[in-house]
């Protein structure tokens, strides 16, 4: 018997009983968070001193916003609820100064966490008959092993190929007759690029859908996917701080994303004055894990601009829906799915002896992919004269930013006084991408 992960008591509550349940499950949260370091400083400067003085939902309202400032400051046991010895699984993000944010799981959070991707999943039509390819990268970040588990829940068979590859990840989709991707959108595309290389047509392949997600993409980008492979490509929304991929996801209508308000609190607020916006205003979404006990999470800053909404949906889901991603609220660039930081870029090569004092960072598209360029000025009492000398230096800093920020850029070295100085706020990065 197929195991259904269609919830449909909660999925299409009232709005009246999924306020009620947020506030049943808020309280839960702020029991769990009074039992961590940081929290139990923060609660009572506030006035909450226990879950009793939780009498509404606006109540969460006096609780000061979470930053990932506030998560590596903290790191690593500042936010954890629970003794070590109940938390089954880790996972960490890269931060700007070197420092990474951990999240903590149990196994009940975990589980829970699980069944709600499950439910994103099943929202896209999607069954345990169908096979799911997750080319999303595995280990300490969450997109891989979180879709990986709700794909198992909903009975699927899953091929844990992650990322890279190409050729092979083609082979696997072949062989054994992938019917569903987990994948970034500028990875899909390239993938498509290579399939004639590969002497492989579409149809030889048994695609029908793919979840996109990582990094944002346009309506145009989707229907570019939709037509080139023939399939439904459905947006997802997540952050490592929230569990994952599973925090939004896009029903069979594909008409922006169903955010699951039975685990998650979401805010909208103006970035500049931290006033709450109502439905329809564009904005900072702001989110509340109400699934998570080993490590709560309050208002957490995502510093991703969205606006939320509750037309109706023919799916007859009644939570909220999130819109695509419009922007950020910081500096972080997304390349090919992976989230870097210009200052983890510049803490890396300052470091290095040979660099000077100037640099700029470029992103580009080479075919469907992003291109990350490092340019650098030398240090002026620094010679390299031989080709093998200037290789081996752009290997050193190439390594240096690989281990630092994941993913390997092309480096440029420039004699002293080559690149552009400014009198104001150096222009370090400059973002060739077509706009979305």
């Amino acid at each position: 018997m197929e195991i259904r992960y269609w919830n449909k008591d909660i999925e299409t509550a009232d709005i009246k009983s999924i306020r009620s349940l947020q506030l049943q499950r808020l309280k839960a949260i702020i029991a769990s968070a009074l039992q961590t370091p940081f929290y139990k400083k923060k609660l009572p400067s506030v006035g909450i001193n226990s879950p009793d003085d939780i009498k509404s939902l606006d109540d969460l309202r006096r609780i000061p916003l979470t930053s990932k400032d506030d998560l590596r400051q903290n790191y690593p046991k500042g936010f954890l609820a629970v003794d070590t010895s109940e938390v089954v699984r880790i996972h960490t993000s890269s931060g700007t100064t070197g420092v990474p944010t951990v999240i903590y799981l149990s196994a009940k959070d975990l589980d829970a966490a699980t069944d709600i991707m499950a439910r994103s999943i099943y929202a896209t039509g999607t069954t345990k008959n169908d096979i799911l390819q997750n080319m999303m990268s595995y280990g300490l970040f969450t997109g891989g092993l979180c879709m990986h588990y709700g794909a198992e829940r909903v009975g699927m068979m899953v091929i844990p190929a992650a990322g890279g590859n190409t050729k092979r990840q083609v082979q696997l989709m072949k062989d054994f007759r992938t019917t569903v991707l987990h994948i970034t959108p500028s990875y899909l595309l390239h993938v498509r690029s290579k399939l004639d290389e590969y002497g492989v047509n579409v149809g030889d392949l048994a695609l029908k859908k793919a979840f996109v997600g990582a990094e944002p993409h346009s309506e145009n980008t989707r229907k570019k996917i939709e037509g080139l492979f023939n399939i439904d490509a459905y947006n997802s929304y997540g952050l490592s701080e929230m569990n994952g991929p599973g925090v939004a996801f896009e029903c069979v209508h594909k008409n922006d994303l169903h955010i699951w308000e039975d685990a998650y609190i979401a805010e909208i607020i103006n970035p500049k004055t931290g006033e709450i916006l109502p439905d329809g205003s564009e904005g900072e979404l702001i989110l509340t894990n109400l699934i998570r006990h080993a490590m709560p999470l309050l208002r957490y800053h995502t510093r991703d601009l969205a606006f939320l909404h509750t037309d109706p949906c023919p799916c007859k889901r009644t939570h909220r829906r999130l819109s695509r991603i419009l922007g950020r609220t910081d500096d972080m660039l997304i390349i090919n799915g992976v989230n870097v930081f210009p200052s983890q870029i510049e803490e890396v090569v300052m470091r290095i002896p040979e660099v000077g004092t100037n640099y700029q960072i470029y992103v580009e598209k080479e075919g469907a992919l992003d291109r990350l360029v490092v340019k650098v000025e030398l240090y002026s009492k620094i010679f390299l004269g031989e080709a093998k000398q200037i290789d081996n230096l752009k290997t050193k800093i190439a390594d240096e930013l690989r281990a630092s920020i994941t993913i390997t850029p092309v480096i440029e070295l420039h004699e002293p006084g080559m690149l552009p100085v400014f009198e104001g706020k150096a222009v370090r990065v400059v973002d060739n991408r077509p706009k979305l």
